[in-house]
């Protein structure tokens, strides 16, 4: 029973904890990760130099904590676009939509993965297969969902709205969200409908 208590509590997050991710999650998506040191995350969340290296050891699983929060929240997203549509067809324009509304309303400097891969180059690295697992992950589950709505090749499917999504949110950043926008969701609606059975 005490064993139970000691893990419930060890995996609440503490305070300091969650202000040093909030803070580098701010931080890192908005100046570049490389561009913003330790001293500054510190500041922004309003604790110690100890207590940073006590909660992370290190810039660099802050940094991991900071991707593993952005990945949480986009499977939290299809977590939460599962539970209200009402049909496979439904799921598919719930996450067209969800992706065009992240575009413009969360990350409007471009994707977070692709950012931090950009200033991560050793594909071996820890932060690298952190971002490898992410996008595995992001394609596995759009074509779960292709297969799910009947389309043909859903590996197809997947792999043209990964590539449509990376360019939306890079485009979004350098060419503005309100153009950007329509053209992800017309052509991710064109791939769908060049993908249903006639």
């Amino acid at each position: 029973m005490n064993t139970t208590t000691k893990n419930a509590s060890t995996k609440r997050p503490s305070p300091a904890r969650a202000r040093l991710v909030d803070a580098a999650t701010r931080l890192f998506y908005e100046e570049g990760i490389h561009a913003v040191g330790v001293d500054r995350v510190i500041e922004e969340a309003g604790v110690t130099r100890a207590t940073l290296y006590k909660q992370f050891g290190g810039k660099e699983n802050l940094v991991l904590a900071y991707l593993a929060g952005e990945d949480e929240m986009l499977r939290a997203m299809f977590t939460a676009a599962g539970e209200t549509a009402t049909d496979p067809d439904a799921l598919l324009d719930a996450v067209v939509q969800g992706i065009s509304t992240d575009i413009h309303e969360r990350h409007t400097r471009g994707c977070p993965f692709i950012n931090a891969a950009a200033e991560y180059p050793d594909a071996e690295g820890p932060v690298r297969r952190l971002i490898d697992e992410h996008r595995e992950w992001f394609r596995g589950t759009l074509q779960s969902v292709a297969e799910g709505a009947g389309l043909a090749d859903p590996a197809d499917v997947a792999a043209s709205l990964v590539l449509l999504r990376d360019a939306a949110l890079v485009g979004g950043y350098l060419d503005g969200d309100d153009r950007v926008r329509p053209a992800f969701a017309r052509t991710a609606q064109s791939v769908i409908e060049v993908h249903r059975p006639h």
